[in-house]
């Protein structure tokens, strides 16, 4: 290679490395819901997105995750009485079947019934090589993300009493540690494994799982993991499961399901602000007064967003709010982006100014999201509801955006759109 050449090559690493972005576990690189990359649409084409590749893919609940021109989703294979769970690899670019890897397990008749949602909801996490996949019922994997090939496997549930299906929050990954939201008793409704080998490192809290996921923060001068269980909001040093802080709550199951979202000093739980001390690992409430889970859930379906002072985010029945992040006063409401109707689901993923808005309905927005007020720039449909409620269909499991694509799906299928800007 000539000088000249391989000055050209490096200085072309920087802007490569800004273009391009994957999006590896469940909210992102940084599990913050935040799409970084340039060079993307400023508004939607008119009518639809256009697919660049579309599969077939059974039920499921967890989001694909995209690395390294790779995608990896879970879901679920049914023949009653029998079921598997399933992890599948897709080439990035085409959507071509890779490999595919599944483990059959005792469904319950309940978990046939479409509106009861059988199928995995954890969504995947990929590192170093290796992709890590938690199963409804407490089966944890790790495999070789080139071939699917099993590097280890733990059976939670053969050492823990673990209910039906009820593993639900996505892994993620602390140094060493594969941190897990179990549910198991006794003792085990947080679990850390070593990542490398699958041996038990720590386990923590005698209480029920729900379907939030655990986030990591850094507050108080101490990193610190952050569980939302049916009983309690908890703070744990991710290295030892040893308790910081916890806030006794008692929440349905049914609501307690959007991540934790931090800024400063700020961790909103759902509905409920909390502001973390600066000196020590401890927090206390700021808002709302009541404790009352019709005033401390905003959405059961979707995870809120918190920019500079305000907080934008879905209502659980379908109204969009701007709310101060202080008091968790209401700045504003609309009614217009999506239907009224209990289940509706709006997921935010903030872009450069603007922010994408994934609705219930199938439809991709894009808008400006301003204490002033909701702003819409464009939408199209992008993907059917498949998911059975009340006679009515959703679509209500987040998309994921990298390397300029947005990557949604259904009960039926996995979807792969670009939204790179024309050039």
């Amino acid at each position: 290679m000539t000088r000249l050449m391989a000055a050209l090559v490096v200085s072309l690493l920087p802007a490569m490395a800004v273009r391009a972005a994957d999006w590896p576990q469940w909210r992102g690189p940084n599990r913050d819901g935040v799409w970084n990359e340039t060079g993307i649409l400023k508004t939607l084409p008119a009518g639809e997105l256009k697919a660049r590749w579309r599969v077939p893919v059974g039920p499921g609940w967890s989001s694909p995750v995209v690395f390294q021109g790779r995608v990896y989703l879970t879901d679920m294979r049914l023949d009653k009485p029998r079921a598997w769970e399933r992890i599948q690899c897709f080439k990035e670019s085409t959507g071509r079947l890779l490999w595919s890897r599944e483990t059959e397990l005792v469904y319950p008749d309940w978990a046939f019934i479409p509106e009861h949602g059988g199928g995995p909801a954890a969504t995947p996490i990929v590192e170093a090589g290796k992709v890590y996949w938690f199963g409804r019922s407490g089966q944890v994997d790790c495999l070789d993300t080139r071939s699917g090939k099993s590097i280890w496997t733990s059976h939670l549930n053969s050492k823990y009493e673990i209910g039906v299906l009820s593993c639900r929050g996505s892994p993620l990954i602390e140094g060493n540690l594969l941190i897990l939201s179990a549910g198991g008793k006794p003792g085990a409704s947080v679990i850390a494994l070593d990542k490398r080998t699958g041996d038990e490192v720590w386990k923590a809290l005698n209480e029920i799982a729900s379907n939030s996921s655990p986030l990591i923060i850094t507050a108080g001068g101490r990193r610190q993991l952050i569980v939302w269980t049916d009983e309690s909001m908890t703070s744990l040093n991710p290295t030892t499961g040893e308790v910081y802080w916890r806030e006794p709550m008692i929440t349905s199951n049914n609501d307690a399901i959007p991540t934790p979202v931090v800024q400063n000093n700020r961790l909103l739980i759902g509905g409920l602000m909390l502001e973390l001390d600066a000196h020590t690992p401890t927090a206390k409430v700021l808002w709302p007064e009541s404790r009352a889970a019709a005033k401390r859930i905003l959405s059961n379906t979707s995870t809120p967003m918190m920019e500079g002072d305000h907080v934008y985010s879905a209502k659980s029945s379908g109204e969009f709010v701007c709310l101060e992040a202080g008091t968790g006063k209401q700045v504003w409401g609309t009614t217009n982006v999506t239907e009224l109707k209990p289940g509706a689901s709006i997921h935010l993923t903030p872009n450069g100014g603007s922010v994408f808005l994934f609705t219930d309905q199938g439809n991709l927005i894009l808008a400006r999201l301003k204490p002033q007020g909701y702003e819409e720039i464009s939408r199209v449909h992008l993907l059917e509801p498949t998911s059975i409620l009340f006679a009515r269909k959703f679509a209500w499991v987040p998309p994921v955006f990298a390397n300029r694509c947005i990557f949604a799906r259904n009960d039926e299928e996995l979807v792969c759109a670009s939204l790179a800007a024309k050039r």
